[in-house]
């Protein structure tokens, strides 16, 4: 029988690139490294491409275990840019650091190709798999600078975390797996349809504990502890991966297990999602407001940035699967580009992660200041960037799907947070004192990174209408 291996294609790419890179490691000199930068972007690309030419294709493969539809092929074009502002961004950084760069730029991409495997999956397994081939690498990559005990810490307390997650994942797969003796998604719906939409205890029981497991990966409150520390202590590079890849990834088995294939159990759960929506938005904004660490501020911003991102889950399939998908790319480009800016800030040893780091930043280094207040706007939601547009259309579906409270709340949140994002432009603007920042000459590709997340903040805001049709016809290939 043909085995149609498409699909496998972005991601295989992505794996072989970075097998080409630990292999070239081994052969540099320490002045030849950037050379692996290079070799993961040109990999990168190579995968892009491919994925573009997939487009529309609708391919399948494994026993359609795993798909080419536009759903897991807009997730793969957007894994693969924040792999790629990643390896940009960090040039410079990897160098300030002493963290081996052969080892860096393979544990990006091989974390970026589990990751596309969990967009592309239609089975448990498969989107297990994928899940702990992403999870691993960044686990290591999160204690990669080792001279530093918070880096080992975070590491430490991330995999703990991280395999207690998976052990409710795994359990709940299990469980699922015995109610209805498949993990085939597109098999597991259809037994959801057979049962009039009233699963047994045991279905229950296992869909649970997976959404608990999917909750983890996405620092929903409660389950969002581990966060603010991991974030703090990893690799600031890293740490932007993790805030915007990670939660991605994890976001596109929501849209695909929860939100399509759960559906007929939405009556019976569209509560649970409210409530837990509703927490994470509005702790995650209190506890970034009594932050003095910008870095910890943006950990707490990404757990309430999730909480908005469960409205889409509550809108559910016809209304806030697009949104979900929109938000996704607005979140992707401000907060990228927000953590790029602390990137900028580290001098020498020192992370320089406070809010009195950035004074005076808005006149020894403008651009740099200028782009971090775009950030901390459209974080906020104020038009006319990604931010703003996002955050309405996610809104506009809840309002639509009924839920006219939780778009309410959703508003009060954002108001919320202008305590704390604004804070980081009165410190650039009317302070000083702070430290000096790196110039573009001193690190070109950190400041290409900000330019490009510069850019697509006020495309999405401004011209949203390709991106929005773009997102609503990947959600709409969910079969």
């Amino acid at each position: 029988m043909e085995v149609n291996l498409t699909p496998l294609l972005p991601a295989a790419e992505v794996a072989l690139a970075a097998l080409v890179v630990l292999i070239a490691d081994l052969f540099l000199r320490d002045d030849e490294k950037g050379l692996l930068a290079v070799v993961s972007v040109a990999g990168l690309a190579i995968a892009a491409a491919l994925a573009g030419s997939l487009w529309d294709s609708q391919e399948a493969a494994f026993g359609d275990t795993m798909l080419g539809d536009n759903f897991s092929l807009f997730f793969t074009l957007l894994l693969i840019a924040a792999a790629a502002l990643a390896v940009f961004s960090s040039a410079h950084y990897l160098s300030e650091t002493n963290m081996p760069p052969g080892e860096y730029h393979a544990l990006i991409l091989f974390s970026t190709a589990g990751m596309i495997l969990m967009a592309s999956a239609n089975d448990l397994i498969l989107f297990f798999l994928g899940l702990e081939t992403m999870s691993i690498a960044v686990y290591i990559l999160t204690g990669l600078r080792r001279e530093q005990p918070q880096s080992s810490e975070a590491a430490m307390k991330y995999f703990m975390v991280g395999a207690f997650a998976t052990g409710f994942l795994l359990y709940g797969i299990a469980l699922i797996y015995g109610a209805t003796g498949a993990t085939h998604l597109a098999r597991i719906g259809y037994w959801i349809i057979q049962s009039a939409g009233k699963p047994d205890w045991l279905f229950t029981a296992g869909a649970l504990f997976l959404v608990i497991g999917l909750a983890f990966k996405v620092a929903a409150v409660p389950f969002h502890f581990w966060a603010p520390d991991v974030y703090e202590g990893a690799p600031t590079s890293v740490t932007a991966f993790m805030a915007v890849a990670v939660k991605a990834a994890a976001f596109a088995g929501w849209a695909r297990i929860v939100v399509h294939q759960l559906a007929p159990l939405s009556p019976q759960w569209d509560w649970l999602f409210w409530l837990l929506a509703i927490m994470t938005m509005t702790l995650g904004n209190l506890l970034a407001i009594a932050q003095s660490s910008v870095k910890r501020m943006l950990a707490y911003s990404s757990v309430a940035h999730a909480g908005y991102l469960l409205i889409a889950i509550v809108a559910g399939n016809e209304f806030g699967g697009g949104a979900l998908l929109f938000y996704l790319l607005a979140y992707s480009a401000m907060s990228f580009g927000a953590f790029a800016v602390l990137l900028a800030l580290k001098n020498g040893r020192g992370d320089n992660e406070e809010y009195r780091h950035f004074a005076g930043l808005g006149f020894s280094r403008p651009f740099l200041a200028m782009s971090m207040a775009v950030f901390m706007l459209s974080l906020a939601g104020f038009p006319p960037l990604g931010g703003f547009t996002g955050k309405f259309y996610l809104f506009r579906a809840a309002v639509l799907a009924g839920y006219t409270d939780l778009a309410i709340i959703g508003v009060l949140n954002s108001l919320l947070s202008l305590a704390y994002y604004l804070r980081v432009i009165v410190m650039m603007y009317m302070d000083e004192g702070g430290v000096e920042a790196k110039t573009a000459a001193r690190a070109p590709y950190l400041y290409a990174a900000v330019a490009v997340s510069l850019v697509a903040t006020f495309y999405l805001g401004i011209l949203p209408g390709d991106a929005l049709e773009l997102s609503r016809r990947a959600f709409a290939s969910l079969r």
